[in-house]
């Protein structure tokens, strides 16, 4: 049984850090493409970051510069970075498995974590 379950969500002041952490079991982890995802109050889910197996990183426009993805295979986890953040980064962060191992935007991703709720105050 696949599990993603992520952490390190909460309140940070506009400019501020915050490091998520997404930690699976269940799966290859090595062999699987990583994604970041965020979803505000009624807006859509967006992509926000990728991690490709064999390291390839992709960012949204909204996040580049600002946020880094990295991956430690050992631990089977995968993290977020969030560095100079703004009121408009809050929303639930959903890190989510792509199978394929391209961990792109468009990949289909088989699994999901729960979410963590991040919220930026101005």
């Amino acid at each position: 049984q696949v599990q993603l379950v992520e952490s390190g969500g909460g309140l940070v002041q506009a400019g501020g850090s915050l490091r998520l952490s997404c930690a699976a079991s269940g799966l290859t982890f090595s062999t699987y493409g990583m994604g970041w995802f965020r979803q505000a109050p009624g807006k859509e889910r967006e992509f926000v970051a990728g991690l490709r197996c064999g390291g390839n990183t992709y960012y949204a426009d909204s996040v580049k510069g600002r946020f880094t993805i990295s991956r430690d295979n050992a631990k089977s986890t995968v993290y977020l970075r969030m560095n100079s953040v703004k009121p408009e980064d809050t929303a639930v962060y959903y890190c989510a498995a792509d199978s394929s191992g391209r961990g792109t935007w468009y990949s289909s991703y088989a699994y999901w974590g729960q979410g963590t709720q991040v919220t930026v105050s101005s």
